[in-house]
């Protein structure tokens, strides 16, 4: 009796030991993981003056504009589920990216805004232990521009979560632009390239709550496409100006479903008086997938895409190509399309 008791004890003992291996295991790879999920930080020359070779007179929808997903996420909690770039927002933009994905969240009554993926908090390091904040987010935005006036960049901000309302957003969106007047072009139509040179354009995917009008910047919402079943059909959304904006967004596909969406995206193209947004990210099937998975499959071949050779209709531009994990190498081989 006493041996069989010792030999369920030892089974259970290695049973427990196996269980708790398995544990540390999957810990190990959630948070040591994605420290080894980075990009080639090899400079393009240029790439962070590329938009002065630009005509003034261009309007910002037919420049085809390299961008980032979740452009904050270079560090962020769960970051195996959550990590959608390597570089911070200060070296996307020295890398050549022009489109920027905020993600802002807050709380009621909140002063400040913070940037999250979904639930988790985004951070401004691996060790941090902080939330990365809009005023962050700012300061690399200005620094960047006050080193390159004749550059842009595009503000897509979102209401991502809890319970702060958009009006309570938009009011500390204004009092953060106040700040750098002379940095912002606040507007509800897409300017020219002249226009907008040296400024954060904001974007929005919100309603304008705040009734700021003009101020409150270009409406630039779509509705959720996570894993449609049509790969080929995008969607369209009017917005003041009569300028058609399409949205291929889907970012519940696999790899074979994104890629042939993203292709059907890039062959609508955008013509006069429209906008065009492809969207290269995708985390999978799974409700929490690796967005890091898709991006090294996905990233490479559009690298091998000559993007020349896409058959748009006749006077239209490709529009803004947004991806996950995006470096150098991406951003250009995405803008220099603009000098063929």
């Amino acid at each position: 009796m006493k041996k069989a008791v010792l030999k369920i004890l030892r089974v259970t003992g290695i049973f427990l030991a196996a269980v708790c291996g398995l544990l540390l295991l999957a810990v190990a790879a959630l948070l040591v993981l994605p420290l080894t999920e980075n990009v080639d930080r090899t400079p393009a020359d240029g790439s962070g003056d590329w938009m002065a070779g630009l005509d003034d007179a261009t309007p910002l929808t037919a420049v085809v504009i390299p961008g980032t997903h979740n452009s904050g996420a270079a560090y962020a909690q769960l970051a195996f589920f959550s990590k959608c770039q390597s570089l911070t927002v200060g070296e996307q933009l020295a890398a050549g990216y022009r489109y920027l994905d905020i993600r802002l969240s807050g709380n009621a009554g909140d002063e400040a805004l913070k940037l999250t993926h979904g639930f988790t908090n985004c951070k401004p390091s691996a060790l941090s232990s902080r939330a990365l904040m809009l005023g962050d987010v700012l300061e690399d935005c200005y620094a960047f521009l006050d080193a390159h006036p004749a550059e842009v960049v595009l503000f897509c901000a979102k209401h991502e979560e809890g319970d702060i309302s958009v009006r309570e957003l938009q009011a500390i969106l204004a009092e953060e632009a106040e700040k750098r007047p002379d940095r912002w072009l606040l507007t509800d139509t897409v300017p020219t390239v002249g226009e907008a040179r040296g400024k954060i354009v904001l974007l929005r995917r919100f309603e304008d709550e705040a009734g700021l009008g003009t101020d409150a910047g270009i409406p630039f919402g779509w509705s959720d496409q996570g894993g449609l079943p049509t790969v080929v059909e995008d969607a369209e959304a009017n917005f003041p100006g009569d300028l058609l904006l399409w949205v291929q967004d889907r970012y519940e596909y696999g790899v074979g479903d994104k890629w042939e969406a993203f292709r059907a995206g890039l062959e609508t193209g955008a013509g006069e008086g429209e906008a065009a947004v492809h969207f290269l990210s995708t985390k999978g099937e799974l409700a929490y997938g690796h967005p890091y998975y898709y991006a090294k499959r996905l990233n490479p071949m559009l690298e091998g895409l000559s993007l020349s050779e896409i058959g748009l209709p006749e006077g239209a531009s490709l529009g803004w190509i947004v991806a996950d994990f995006g470096s150098a190498k991406l951003a250009e081989h995405i803008y220099r399309e603009n000098f063929h």
